[in-house]
């Protein structure tokens, strides 16, 4: 879990292709592919989105590996 400008950024035991992470921000959250940031959920304002995305494109990296290494062992 990633904690950064208010928004909670985690993924669920039980998760499944493709690859993707959960954001929450309030009682909101968005569920945003971490291939290509497609945003398969959301119920974040447009500027809560857009600041997520900012924040998952510049993570994007360590997402992945945490993916891999909660997912593969």
């Amino acid at each position: 879990m990633l904690l950064r400008d208010g928004f909670k950024f985690f993924f669920y035991a039980n998760e499944h292709e493709p690859k993707h992470i959960h954001v929450m921000k309030g009682g909101n959250f968005a569920k945003i592919e971490l291939a290509d940031l497609h945003v398969s959920k959301n119920y974040l304002s447009p500027a809560e989105l857009r600041k997520a995305l900012a924040i998952v494109k510049n993570h994007r990296e360590e997402f992945e590996r945490r993916w891999y290494e909660y997912f593969q062992r």
